[in-house]
């Protein structure tokens, strides 16, 4: 009795796999701490104001865009396996939580936050990252772009300056419309204004100084990495001024023309287990209740979150494989230990891991200064949140998710795959009309039958050939493999090849290099399929299928399925079908050959590496399995006629 041992360091590097910053932290040093250090200041001072405006887009008060920013920084520099990453709210997150939080209390999205991190960590376990497989590019182009617009449009009651709630992408067109004549210019011009600013700070990064074909001089060099400073810092830089205005005129008596975030609470959030129960109003939820309320988006969150993740994660891999169910296991984790921080769930930030990169990060650890910075802004920065206008907010959600949408994507689709449009726009227009998740589903579901119809409709190529000593026949050539749902269509289609172009009479010849599958639903059909030529006394013969194939139909019972291997065998069968008509024998069963007389017929091997010949199996008992291939062609109560390589 064998016993498992760990080989000497498999262990190790087992810790190592799963544990990334044991490979990397060994090998720090300073000129890495301070690429690090910059790049999650960066970082931090891009998160502050998008925290803030996530949360206040998930229906949260501002704070718990920062409760949600620091948790999974500090995870993901232990467990992450792209330096690039930062785990923190974003735009879509916030969207899928607000559907869930709307008319409830922050509980929900705590709760949604622990349990998409439970789904993605029993996922890593399970290794279901393959899941995410099925969301294909079309699908993803129609979720992201969908997401973005309704994102956009949610923005305009702060742009403008109105107060409303909505449930979604129409009411919030609706709402908008109706209370268009209460819009605060100062708000629209602030907004406005944010826009532009913004817009043009992100071009700023790609000016270029100096001639094009010399290097720049050094004074260059530093004002071209100003702009850049400038460009990544454009979101903080825009809210800071936007609040020093906002406390000029808090400070003076002219009033207040902006709406404020309003006060943020202060100091680091409650620790503690996430909330398996709560009350809203006098009605009190219990874990079974608030889970019913959450519904979908139990599974939906989650996936769509490590969708994302892994995206980014491929996008910043620079050619080096990603390790799927590595990223699911560090994403249920940030999830898991961010609801004990109040948190929201939190997946990967496309636009704040840009910046990471654009910053010279190195390792993860630069998710350590970023998860400081917010800690320090929760402790000693929230009573000056209090004046930061939320059309500025509003601006820098707007300007982050535009460029979200997908647009340039459609002509490459339209000529080469038109097809792929309709899952693309049946997610989109889903999405804005009735919701993400029923929009994501709808449109992997659409996938799902565009992969599953052709192998109920296969295509069926026919084509009439001539064997080396000129016997006609037809070639029938299915398209895919032989599963149940296809099985009707086969029968119904090489029945009318062998009536219409077979005249009932001619050979049909199913080729089956392309199936490389079938099931017993589908040998139960190739069974009628045959018995259907014999009635008429019509030849069929399979060529060349798969050994899965053969043990798939043998495993049925399938006596009648008579299968050749090449150019000469089907040649010699085809002759002694005409040899029997020619002598007018009767023939019942054309699917096997009756009593041949075991003369030798002798056929060259078209490559002329041998030669074909038929005998008694007593009269080659010398030969080994090496020397010969045996093929069942035929199937009799008399001598079976055998072909082998001599």
């Amino acid at each position: 009795m064998s016993s498992c041992r760990w080989r000497p360091g498999t262990l190790r590097k087992v810790v190592r796999r799963n544990i990334p910053i044991l490979t990397w932290l060994p090998k720090y040093n300073l000129d890495t701490f301070v690429s690090d250090l910059i790049a999650g200041v960066t970082v931090g001072l891009t998160v502050m104001p998008q925290g803030l405006a996530y949360a206040t887009l998930a229906g949260l008060e501002p704070q718990y865009g920062l409760y949600s920013a620091f948790m999974g920084c500090f995870v993901y520099l232990i467990l992450g396996s792209c330096k690039d990453i930062t785990i923190g709210p974003t735009a879509l997150m916030a969207l899928m939580t607000y559907q869930q939080v709307v008319g409830r209390n922050p509980d929900f999205a705590v709760l949604l936050c622990f349990l998409s991190g439970c789904v993605q960590l029993l996922m890593s376990v399970l290794h279901l990252g393959v899941l995410v497989d099925f969301i294909s590019i079309p699908v993803t182009v129609g979720f992201t772009s969908a997401t973005s617009v309704i994102i956009a449009v949610s923005q305009l009651k702060g742009l403008l300056g109105l107060s409303f709630t909505s449930s979604g992408f129409v009411d919030n067109v609706k709402k908008v419309y109706q209370q268009i004549g209460e819009t605060r210019l100062g708000d629209t011009v602030l907004g406005g204004v944010c826009i532009v600013i913004l817009l043009l700070l992100r071009k700023l990064k790609d000016v270029k100084l100096g001639p094009k074909d010399d290097k720049p001089s050094e004074r260059q060099r530093v004002l071209m990495k100003i702009f850049w400073l400038v460009s990544t810092s454009r979101n903080a830089l825009v809210v800071i001024v936007c609040s020093v205005l906002a406390f000029m005129f808090h400070t003076s008596e002219k009033g207040l023309p902006f709406l404020l975030t309003g006060t943020v609470r202060s100091g680091l959030p409650p620790f503690g287990l996430p909330p398996f129960s709560t009350v809203i109003g006098n009605q009190s939820y219990s874990f079974m209740d608030m889970c019913s309320e959450l519904g979908s988006s139990i599974v939906l969150v989650p996936i769509i979150a490590v969708l994302g993740n892994v995206a980014i994660a491929k996008a910043f891999a620079s050619g080096h494989s990603v390790n799927a169910t590595q990223e699911l296991l560090t994403l249920g984790l940030c999830n898991i230990l961010g609801s004990f921080a109040s948190s929201m769930p939190v997946t990967g930030s496309f636009s704040r891991s840009a910046v990471n990169h654009a910053s010279g990060v190195k390792t993860p650890l630069g998710g350590l200064y970023t998860g400081v910075l917010i800690l320090l802004a929760l402790s000693l920065l929230t009573p000056y949140f209090y004046f930061i206008p939320k059309a500025s907010l509003a601006a820098v959600i707007i300007c982050a998710v535009i460029f979200m949408i997908e647009y340039e994507v459609v002509q490459p689709m339209w000529k080469s795959s038109r097809k792929d449009l309709i899952p693309t726009f049946a997610t989109f227009l889903l999405c804005l009309m009735i919701g993400v998740e029923y929009g994501i589903l709808v449109g992997v579901g659409i996938n799902i039958v565009f992969l599953l119809y052709p192998s109920a409709r296969p295509a069926i190529h026919v084509e009439r050939k001539m064997t080396h000593s000129g016997k006609e026949y037809l070639m029938v050539t299915p398209g895919n493999s032989l599963y149940f749902p296809a099985v009707d269509f086969i029968r119904t289609n090489v029945g009318r090849v062998g009536v219409k172009q077979g005249s009932s009479q001619l050979p049909v010849i199913v080729d089956c290099r392309f199936i490389l599958g079938a099931d017993f639903t589908a040998a139960k059909g190739i069974a009628a399929l045959i018995d259907d030529f014999h009635k008429r006394k019509q030849p069929i013969y399979f060529y060349n299928p798969s050994p899965e194939v053969v043990s798939v139909f043998k495993g049925a019972n399938l006596e009648e399925f008579v299968h050749i291997r090449s150019e000469e065998e089907l040649d010699f069968i085809l002759q002694a079908h005409v040899e029997m008509l020619q002598e007018g024998r009767p023939d019942e069963n054309y699917s096997m050959l009756p009593a041949l007389e075991l003369k030798e017929i002798t056929t060259s091997v078209a490559n002329g590496a041998g030669h074909y010949s038929s005998q008694r199996p007593d009269t080659v008992e010398s030969l080994t399995d090496d020397d010969y291939t045996r093929t069942p062609l035929l199937k009799s109560s008399a001598p079976r006629a055998e072909i082998r390589k001599i």
